[in-house]
């Protein structure tokens, strides 16, 4: 069985994983088939980068990603792509589904960003509470 994950690359503390294609019996920094991608969890935001063609070739013979690389492939989009394709979608269908989905990402993470930022204002003002009812 053929398995998508991530082999383990860069130093010390400064990881940065290849996303590969391999036989599921190798260890992590084994034997593999082809390279399809890299991620970089230290970048910020995450970097994640794949060869899409490739990605979509070993997921149609049957290669199973890991759980850990199908959330990257999801994150990218490549996923619903797929899901549309083998839906039987035509190219201008899933085109404009996609600019639809890329929207909503960019909303999503508007949304995100504004539960941040509101949890970091409750917790400065509860300091402040608490420095202040500690002083009196």
């Amino acid at each position: 069985m053929v398995k998508i994950r991530l082999k383990r690359a860069g130093r010390k503390k400064l990881p940065v994983y290849q996303i590969v294609a391999s036989d599921a019996r190798s260890p992590r920094d084994g034997k593999f088939l082809e390279v399809i991608g890299t991620y970089q969890p230290t970048a910020k935001p995450h970097a994640v980068t794949l060869k899409k063609d490739r990605v979509e070739y070993w997921m149609g013979v049957g290669a199973q990603p890991t759980a850990t690389v199908r959330s990257l492939i999801r994150t990218t989009g490549l996923l619903h792509e797929l899901r549309l394709k083998s839906r039987g979608r035509s190219e201008a269908e899933i085109t404009v589904e996609m600019e639809q989905w890329q929207a909503s990402k960019v909303e999503r993470s508007k949304k995100r960003l504004v539960v941040k930022s509101r949890r970091r204002q409750a917790k400065k003002e509860a300091e402040a509470k608490a420095a202040a009812g500690s002083e009196a």
